[in-house]
Formats: structure tokens, C-alpha cells, sequence
């Protein structure tokens, strides 16, 4: 049983047309949406303060590297989604060129990246929601509105408000992947129009002097500022989760990868550039709402409302959109066999993986409500990179191994394009801390040992050899 064996392209293909499997029902502006809803969240609503005390104004330059990073992968993963429309995404295409041990390691990868992004994407929530019922007068018992030691001095048992937006839209994932987009599309409209607003308001306010020194820190600075606000990147990988439930994946898939990440780039870039033209870029010390903070120095405090408005639902997407894609790779592991049979078992009436979709939620919303996740931005940036790192060498290994494969959409400049990806991606992951990466390692360890106590032995590709 060699723990490098591959699966077929063409059987993996085929098992997606069994009856009473996924429904094939997004189209392309669906995908766009679900990729710019699973973005734009906390990245341009509180990473961007963080990011702004690192590299100084010359935070617009760390959000060109990091999109640079995410492009380069983006390029080839938008040749493998178009090109194996299934379900897991680089779980799937790791499978097929890299081998199972790999594939399970990049699944175990993702399960982690995907599931405490959700969860610390709900605690980012929770602080919102709770600033904005508090205006009108609503206040939560102190005991309910954080995790337990996640406010000093204060005796906080569960984050009430993060454990039920995770169960609704649990609820509403289990429900149905139309229904859900549908939902994710009113939102990801609703946010947009805010942060144009923003950029519409706050443009007028800016002082170029406010620009100077642009790069305080230098290159470390911008550096370190770009892998800090990867994370604030990090969900158009989710877009290729969705592949056995779009309708023309090999045209729709590309255009969802490529067109949500163009979109989020140009607009984090503004909003960089406004906030740090508005507010002297040491003012973000301490400060978790830094668009509010603008606004506030621009005297537009008529908009803080909306502009809490839109961190909610930019949160509530990203959330939304974090969760469809977990469960959709613990799906394509399940039906692999590496995960227990049950957990990619499709409901009769709903057509979604009923049975995952609820055990995510419940995990990852009791995460959320009862642990603080003070260093989770960085450990969630490096399981995405680790995952974009090998999407872009598996392009490479099947250049090689399939150059018959018929490919809908063709990676320029192979090997160019992957190595560049390869190249930044390290790069970043090179400026995480060194707790991070201990983290990482304790959790491809119990990775391994799930792997050659379980799943090796259940796997279905070993048992058909």
C-alpha cells in the first residue's frame, strides 16, 4: 500500500455524476460574490489598522505583495478547477498528481485553516454586533459577550453572539448551497456599497502629509505587513470547493478565482491608502475598528453606523463562505474514504452534506464562544500558504504526467507563474512567528498519526488495488 498513490482524473470525474449526489446550480456571478464575500470581512475592517502600524502607509505596497502571492496560486488553481470540477479543491488536485499522503496532510491542512478562520471571523463578529446594539441601548450580561480569561479583569464564561451566528448560518449551509448563495449575494452587495462609500467619504479627507516617511520600517515593515494581511486574502480558494455544484465549471470556475481576487485587491488598496491619508498611521495603536476610527477623524460620524453595518455582513459572508468550503473538502475526504463514510452522506430533500455541515458548525462555534484566538490570523496564514505553495508545484507535476489532459484553462508561463507563486508564498510564510509555525508542526504531526492509524487502512483507493 504505497502511501504515494494517486487517483484517476477520469474516475474522479465520473464520481461526481452518481445520482443523489451535489446539485449543479452556481453560475459565474455567484462564484464572484462567493469569493468577494468570503474576502472582504475582517481583512479591510480590522487587519488593516494592524497592518498600517507595521509597514506605515507603505501598507498599500504589503497588500500589492500579498496579492501578488494569492495571484501567482490563483492562475493555478483556476487551471485545476477548470480542469477537475470536483469537490476538495487542492485536497482533490493533490490527490491526482501528488499522492494520497500529501493530499490527506493538504485536507488536514485546510480542515484546520477553514474551520478557525470561521471561528475567529465570529469572535470579530461578535464585537461588532455587540458595538452596534449597544448604541440603541442592548447590553449582553458581561458572563455571555466573551470567551473565558478574553477580557482582563472581567469574568466572561461564552461569546454568546459568536456561538449563534455560527449555528444560523449553519442552519442556513444545511439548508441549501442555492438558498445560501442567494443570502451571500444580498450581503456581498450590501458591504460593497459601504466600503464605496467609504472611499467616496473619506477621499476628500485625505492629507498626503500623513503619507510621510511612506515606509517607516522599511522593507521588514512591508514584509511583515503583507503576511500579516494575507489573511486578509485568504477565501477565493473557497470558490474551488463549489466545483460539483457550479454548472459550467471549466468557463465559470476561472472566472470566480480570478475576478473576485482582482476586485478585493483594488479595493484594499484604496481603502489603505484613504485611512492612512486620513489618520497618522500610529493613531491604529490598540484600535480594532479602523475604518470607524477615519471616520471619526474625518468628523463623518453619521456614517459609523454603516460602516458597522457593513463589518457585520462583510463578516457574515466570510463566515458563510469559510464554512461551505470546509465542509465541501471533509465531504471529498469522507467519499474517499479517509474520513468516516458518514460525513459525505448527501440529505434526500436538501441535497447538501447534512451531517458534516452540522458537526463543522457546532465544533467551530463551541471554538468560538470558549476560546480566545489572540495569534489564529497568523496560524490560519500559514496553512494557506502551505496550500497554495502546493497547488502551484502540483500544476507543474501535472504539466509533466498529463500534457494530453485537455485543460479549459491553461496557467501562463509554466513553470514561471507556479515558481513565482511558490517563491512568495515562502517568502510570507518566512515573516510568521515562531510559535505559528510550532503550532503548524504539532498539527501535521497528529495529521500523520490520523493518517497511518485510520485512514491509510480505509481508504477506497487501497482497497480497489
Amino acid at each position: 500500500m504505497s502511501i504515494f498513490r494517486t487517483k484517476n482524473l477520469d474516475d474522479m470525474v465520473a464520481a461526481t455524476r452518481t445520482p443523489g449526489g451535489l446539485q449543479k446550480v452556481l453560475g459565474p456571478m455567484d462564484l464572484v460574490l462567493m469569493g468577494i464575500g468570503a474576502i472582504v470581512g475582517t481583512g479591510i475592517f480590522v487587519l488593516t489598522g494592524t497592518g498600517a502600524l507595521t509597514a506605515g502607509p507603505a501598507l498599500t505596497i504589503s497588500f500589492v505583495v500579498a496579492a501578488l502571492a494569492c495571484g501567482f496560486a490563483a492562475l493555478c488553481y483556476a487551471e485545476f478547477a477548470s480542469t477537475v470540477p470536483v469537490a476538495g479543491s487542492i485536497y482533490t488536485y493533490s490527490y491526482a498528481t501528488l499522492g494520497e499522503v500529501v493530499a490527506w496532510m493538504i485536507g488536514w491542512d485546510l480542515m484546520l485553516e477553514y474551520g478557525l478562520a470561521t471561528s475567529a471571523v465570529s469572535v470579530a463578529w461578535s464585537g461588532y454586533f455587540q458595538s452596534l446594539i449597544a448604541g440603541i441601548g442592548i447590553h449582553l450580561p458581561a458572563a455571555l459577550t466573551a470567551a473565558p480569561g478574553a477580557v482582563p479583569g472581567v469574568t466572561t464564561v461564552f461569546n454568546l453572539p459568536a456561538f449563534v451566528i455560527m449555528i444560523v448560518l449553519t442552519a442556513m449551509l444545511g439548508w441549501g448551497v442555492r438558498e445560501s448563495a442567494r443570502v451571500n449575494n444580498i450581503m456581498v452587495a450590501i458591504k460593497i456599497g459601504v466600503v464605496l462609500l467609504f472611499i467616496a467619504v473619506g477621499a476628500g479627507h485625505v492629507h498626503p502629509a500623513n503619507w510621510q516617511p511612506f515606509a517607516p520600517f522599511g522593507a521588514t515593515g512591508v514584509m511583515s505587513a503583507a503576511a500579516l494581511v494575507f489573511f486578509a486574502f485568504i477565501g477565493f480558494d473557497a470558490v474551488t470547493s463549489a466545483a460539483e455544484e457550479v454548472k459550467r465549471p471549466e468557463r465559470d470556475l476561472p472566472i470566480g478565482i480570478i475576478g473576485s481576487l482582482a476586485v478585493c485587491t483594488i479595493l484594499y488598496v484604496i481603502v489603505a491608502a484613504i485611512m492612512t491619508g486620513i489618520v497618522p498611521y500610529k493613531q491604529f495603536l490598540g484600535i480594532d475598528h479602523p475604518v470607524s476610527l477615519a471616520l471619526q477623524y474625518a468628523g463623518e460620524n453619521w456614517f459609523a453606523g454603516w460602516v458597522s453595518l457593513g463589518a457585520i455582513l462583510g463578516m457574515t459572508t466570510v463566515i458563510l463562505v469559510m464554512a461551505y468550503g470546509q465542509t465541501r473538502i471533509i465531504f471529498a475526504m469522507s467519499r474517499d474514504g479517509l474520513l468516516p463514510k458518514k460525513l459525505s452522506n448527501v440529505h434526500p430533500k436538501y441535497h447538501t452534506p447534512f451531517f458534516a455541515t452540522w458537526m463543522v458548525g457546532l465544533i467551530f462555534g463551541f471554538i468560538a464562544a470558549l476560546v480566545p484566538l489572540n495569534v489564529l490570523a497568523e496560524l490560519v496564514n500559514m496553512g494557506t500558504l502551505a496550500a497554495f505553495c502546493l497547488v502551484s508545484l502540483a500544476v507543474i507535476i501535472m504539466r509533466k504526467k498529463r500534457p494530453d489532459l485537455h485543460r479549459a484553462f491553461r496557467c501562463p508561463g509554466v513553470p514561471v507563474v507556479p515558481g513565482l507563486a511558490i517563491i512568495f508564498c515562502l517568502s510570507l510564510m518566512a515573516f510568521l512567528s515562531l510559535i505559528t509555525w510550532m503550532a503548524f508542526g504539532i498539527w501535521l504531526v497528529i495529521g500523520l498519526v490520523v493518517y497511518f492509524s485510520y485512514s491509510r487502512h480505509r481508504s477506497e483507493l487501497g482497497k480497489a488495488k
